[in-house]
């Protein structure tokens, strides 16, 4: 069964009588990873290592492992620079920071627009910081956990 859009979730939502049987029979569309599994499933989609991750991300060595395993919780920012270290695209931004009950990027505010354009663009997390340092906006990776 193909999964389904959020949009055909939410009319049947609207339209269901009980809860129980929404999800029995929606539960391949429903999120069912946590932010480790995701992330792992990502890592190996991609074909790349956690160094590659670290490396391309600023992050430390010991933080990003820690997020890998699910020992830490990071905030939204360490989380964008490690989407740049995992070569992700804007829908698999967004697709990781629900899943994390992070705030989604939002192109009305200035630094998430930059952002997704860095995104959108594949650039590195070198050329999206230096728009964000050309627009006097925070650079991410850089501040330790």
């Amino acid at each position: 069964m193909d999964e389904k859009t959020t949009e055909e979730l939410s009319h049947e939502i609207k339209a269901a009588t009980d809860i129980e049987d929404f999800i029995k029979c929606n539960k391949n569309s429903l999120n069912v990873y946590n932010l480790p599994e995701y992330l792992n499933i990502l890592l190996s989609q991609k074909g790349i290592t956690k160094a590659d991750v670290v490396r391309d991300s600023l992050m430390t060595r010991s933080y990003v492992y820690q997020i890998f395993s699910g020992e830490k919780t990071p905030l939204r920012d360490k989380l964008i620079a490690m989407a740049f270290g995992l070569h992700l695209s804007d829908e698999e931004v967004q697709t990781m920071l629900k899943i994390s009950k992070n705030r989604e990027l939002y192109a009305r505010d200035e630094r998430d627009a930059i952002i997704l354009f860095a995104l959108q663009r594949n650039k590195s997390i070198y050329e999206v910081n230096d728009l964000l340092f050309d627009h006097d906006l925070e650079i991410l990776g850089a501040a330790e956990d």
